[in-house]
């Protein structure tokens, strides 16, 4: 291109006469030519697209983030299959009694088994510090999913699949898409995450979230302690769910920050990551609510169930069995001041949240424990720490149903004979509403005591 001169004038441009031109012109005044160019304008050009093909990031969700990086990939998208690599595998104690084996990062001889018993491994995992941020945890029971409430990617696998992993470390997963829950609003002082979950699943039904993930998010959820989004984790597999997931945040770290020495590194969903559907929640304006039998999906509102009378409560569980259940378990009887109607079993669910029970005192109770509470109610005695009657079991199992009774349950399954016998009839509930429940011996609004 032959050489010009620009007036310094900041209208001025440089246009060609033709493509294959070798000369210019000004477009402005006169142009004087100069052997050496004082400055050029670049002409306009059209907007820059980015290319489809190539290293191009893609925008990936919480989950499929996870699992890119421990399938060493820059990316995944949903239903492609990744060899993933294994931070913590769970083995669930083939009797449902809550114990477990821990294998860490490093497999193989490095494996180490835990040798105490613990109880309902979904709650001992938290408690050891074996759920972090940005990781990938698997174990031998559908309710591995509990752990997704520290951000991480928690799933329930099979026997098999876990001995392979323990040999190699990995496992094969396709990526599932996501559901995002957006939650907001203050939450109600007569509501639990419970409730919310309820609520979640009575919406998109037991098969609304087959093999998808489920991400949590908004004030609400950022709200809720640690166990509390366990407790909303913990029943993704109610709905399907191939796992469910809070982003951590400073409520995760300072949970974490005296159960683990090992580093981690949280991760999140990208601003323009593609959710397959999602659901807002106003909880402000949610009631108390049960499952009524046969199934978690069948969505009421306590208060609709006044007239069912009950035979008995049990509060424990993975679900409902750590000690800010029993805490608020403990709250609805101390702020009633009468004893249950019903008999009342309590479990819990490690051995950490048993000894709390009775050495920790409820707030506003003038320092009486929750063991001291429940005993003046005329509840049953705290047992051994297990999944006691959550899952049948044989007939002199604790609390089990061996009669066709009905029960207020904190538990996560009502499905027929799942607390033992086939015509039993279980409503889940939260702490409160199971708690209010005894109080009067009929499914009860929590709210009759608690306002």
């Amino acid at each position: 291109m032959a050489s010009s001169a620009i007036i310094p004038n900041p209208t001025s441009f440089i246009k060609k006469k033709n493509p294959g031109s070798s000369t210019s012109q000004c477009s402005v005044n006169k142009c004087k030519s100069f052997k050496k160019i004082v400055s050029v304008i670049t002409p306009q050009q059209s907007e820059r697209r980015p290319a489809t093909t190539g290293l191009v990031k893609t925008a990936m969700t919480l989950t499929e983030k996870i699992l890119a990086r421990a399938s060493e990939k820059p990316q995944l998208v949903p239903g492609e299959n990744a060899w993933v690599n294994v931070d913590t595998l769970m083995i669930h104690d083939i009797c449902g009694h809550g114990s477990f084996d821990i294998f860490k990062k490093e497999f193989g001889t490095d494996a180490r088994a835990n040798p105490d018993y613990k109880g309902v491994c979904h709650v001992a995992l938290a408690q050891e510090g074996h759920c972090r941020p940005g990781e990938v945890l698997l174990g031998t029971d559908s309710h591995t999913c509990t752990a997704g409430a520290f951000g991480q990617f928690a799933t329930g696998i099979g026997i098999t699949d876990a001995g392979f992993i323990s040999g190699s470390g990995k496992i094969l997963l396709k990526v599932p898409p996501t559901l995002r829950f957006v939650l907001d609003g203050e939450m109600p002082d007569y509501l639990l995450a419970k409730d919310l979950i309820l609520q979640i699943i009575g919406e998109i039904s037991l098969a609304g979230a087959t093999y998808k993930s489920m991400e949590f998010m908004g004030t609400t959820v950022e709200s809720l302690n640690m166990e509390e989004r366990m407790t909303l984790c913990n029943m993704v597999i109610e709905a399907g769910g191939k796992n469910g997931v809070v982003p951590a945040d400073t409520t995760t770290f300072n949970y974490l920050e005296d159960k683990t020495s090992l580093s981690y590194e949280p991760v999140y969903s990208d601003e323009q990551a593609r959710f397959l559907s999602e659901y807002r929640f106003d909880v402000s304006k949610l009631e108390p609510l049960v499952a009524k039998p046969h199934s978690p999906e069948n969505r009421a509102l306590a208060r609709e169930c006044k007239d069912v009378k009950i035979d008995r409560v049990y509060i424990g569980s993975c679900t409902g069995g750590k000690m800010e259940d029993f805490l608020a378990a403990a709250r609805v009887f101390l702020a009633s001041g009468k004893k249950v109607k019903v008999p009342t079993f309590l479990v819990p669910a490690t051995q950490k949240v048993w000894m709390d029970l009775y050495t920790l005192p409820v707030p506003g109770s003038g320092g009486k424990t929750c063991s001291m509470i429940f005993e003046e109610a005329g509840c049953d005695t705290p047992a051994s720490p297990g999944c006691g009657a959550c899952m049948g079991g044989p007939k002199d199992t604790y609390a089990r149903l061996n009669e066709p009774k009905v029960c207020v349950s904190t538990t996560n399954r009502n499905f027929p004979g799942r607390m033992g016998h086939k015509e039993g009839q279980i409503y889940l509930a939260s702490p409160y509403t199971a708690a209010a429940s005894a109080l009067t011996g009929y499914v009860t609004d929590p709210r009759e005591f608690l306002q």
